[in-house]
């Protein structure tokens, strides 16, 4: 799995299964995670601070009034950069902190901050397990959505045999990739995406453009990235981030551009997204300097290479998604466009709406295929690429 763009932090307390961690952030890191590791106290004791930063290469945090510390609020700058939390080794006394809101030291004031998922991996005296005061503390957790991996059963550092050793590095890593990846339907498949909007020159300075951000190609890379596909991001002018680490990123500015970059990695492909927006027409003389703005120029245009026509005729049996951002006469106009590019889906919008057109973070779309038509409500557009990917595996 490639964990690369994804920042994992990983609590540790104060056990004796500490060691077993290293392994863990090792793992991690290998797989090309972001690690970062805040300590408590007591967790010093077992391993040191020094060890997790050689593992993880980021500085470990223990103490809450560190003079070293950054000028940001550390506690809470990490907690937003999570991705997903995990406490291993969890000792009863640190769960008893997080379901009774006790926050009292660098670790736990962190996860208190957490908005991610939090993934607790118990170690300790099998009595101290199955004891009430950890049960119903453990149940409120739970209540509370966060995730336990279960300890294993075995002979305890204690001497005592029973459940109460912290899950293998092994488990809590798949754990930690469950959260991380709900879906990996995509595993193994290759998927190119377009985004952002193409330019064409008028001058060295003006040019033909859109208003295309870009969000709804990023947000399709994003998430197939997410649910484990190998993605080729195939990036014109944007406003969106597209700087994901996970992605295969190919910069283009005009939309012959595009198409070239589109055309050499089709193949390698199992599935083609066109969500950008190329200019269908380009200038058919570029002036070689300025134009001056006391003329007003007569400018020829010819239309530029049709990309998504193009991959529908070579496509064989790899499926062709592709965008149709309507003014009027949507889902006609779209179920026009998904028979003449030879697409396998299209996806209709009205880019009229000011919930749904372009540099806004929501969209409204209908999803049309052969069999028929899907409309969807106003949701982000990252929720729209989920729903794009569903429809691609139900098919």
């Amino acid at each position: 799995m490639n964990l690369k763009g994804k920042c994992i932090l990983v609590g540790v307390t104060g056990g004796i299964a500490v060691y077993k961690v290293c392994e863990l952030v090792s793992s991690l890191r290998k797989q090309g995670a972001e690690v970062c590791v805040a300590m408590t106290e007591n967790a010093t004791k077992f391993v040191s601070p020094i060890t997790f930063e050689t593992l993880s290469a980021n500085r470990v945090v223990v103490d809450m009034f560190d003079p070293n510390r950054e000028w940001e609020v550390e506690h809470v700058s990490l907690a937003k950069k999570a991705d997903v939390c995990v406490i291993a080794p969890c000792t009863a006394d640190f769960a008893a902190k997080l379901a009774n809101g006790i926050a009292d030291d660098f670790l736990s004031t962190t996860v208190m901050a957490c908005v991610c998922p939090i993934l607790i991996a118990p170690a300790m005296n099998t009595n101290m397990l199955n004891s009430e005061a950890y049960r119903a503390n453990e149940k409120m957790l739970r209540n509370r959505g966060v995730f336990f991996t279960e300890p294993e059963s075995g002979m305890l550092a204690c001497g005592d045999k029973g459940a109460g050793r912290l899950a293998s590095p092994s488990k809590i890593e798949d754990e930690i990739i469950s959260l991380l990846f709900p879906k990996c339907d995509f595993a193994g498949k290759t998927v190119l995406v377009t985004a952002g909007g193409t330019i064409e020159p008028l001058d060295p300075v003006r040019f033909i453009g859109n208003r295309s951000s870009g969000k709804m190609g990023v947000a399709i890379a994003t998430a197939a990235a997410d649910r484990g596909a190998e993605v080729i991001l195939v990036c014109g002018k944007v406003t969106a981030d597209a700087s994901d680490k996970r992605f295969e990123r190919i910069d283009v500015v005009t939309t012959k551009d595009m198409y070239d970059a589109v055309m050499a990695n089709v193949f390698r492909a199992d599935i083609i997204i066109k969500a950008a927006a190329p200019c269908d027409f380009r200038p058919k003389i570029v002036a070689g300097a300025k134009i001056k703005s006391d003329r007003v120029p007569v400018i020829e245009l010819e239309k530029t290479e049709d990309i998504a026509a193009a991959v529908g005729k070579v496509k064989g049996d790899k499926k062709l998604v592709v965008f149709a951002a309507e003014t009027e006469n949507t889902e006609s106009n779209a179920v026009a466009k998904l028979k003449k590019k030879n697409a396998d889906l299209v996806v209709a919008n009205d880019v009229t709406r000011s919930d749904a057109g372009f540099d806004v973070d929501t969209n409204a779309a209908t999803l049309i295929d052969s069999k028929g038509s899907e409309i969807l409500p106003v949701m982000t557009k990252r929720e729209l690429a989920d729903r794009i990917l569903d429809k691609i595996c139900g098919d």
